[in-house]
């Protein structure tokens, strides 16, 4: 029987505006969890901080620039084929930051907190945690 293979070790940001709203990003058709909603982030690369991946990964998926308020609570999620450890962040973009633009999602939206909360919104599962621990 094969061994269970170690959680996939990834980052999420929850970038608030002026306004308190945060932005969430559409995954694309093709992909896994095609047209659910999330926070960007990604995979943390061998040797890479959570950290330095967040930032990499914004600048890759949005071609912006953040600065991390505070990190929330670590969170595990089973899906059918991936376990994923998930290590949100609540960031802001820097005053220099270009706006963020969707290179590898379908849209993006800014949400305040009572939509984030909404049943409606069709977040992916692993973020609802993170949400929960956001408003909590």
């Amino acid at each position: 029987m094969a061994s269970p293979q170690p959680p996939l070790p990834v980052v999420c940001a929850l970038i608030e505006d002026a306004g308190g709203r945060v932005l969430i990003a559409q995954r694309p058709a093709h992909k896994h969890l095609a047209l659910k909603w999330e926070f960007p982030g990604g995979k943390i690369e061998p040797g890479e901080t959570p950290e330095a991946a967040l930032l990499r990964e914004l600048r890759e998926e949005l071609g912006c620039d953040v600065a991390i308020v505070r990190a929330l609570p670590r969170c595990t999620h089973r899906y059918p084929t991936v376990v994923i450890e998930m290590t949100p962040f609540v960031c802001r973009l820097t005053p220099a930051s270009p706006v963020p633009h969707p290179h590898e999602h379908v849209a993006l939206r800014w949400v305040d907190r009572a939509e984030l909360s909404a049943p409606s919104l069709d977040l992916a599962a692993a973020d609802l945690p993170v949400v929960a621990s956001y408003l909590g």
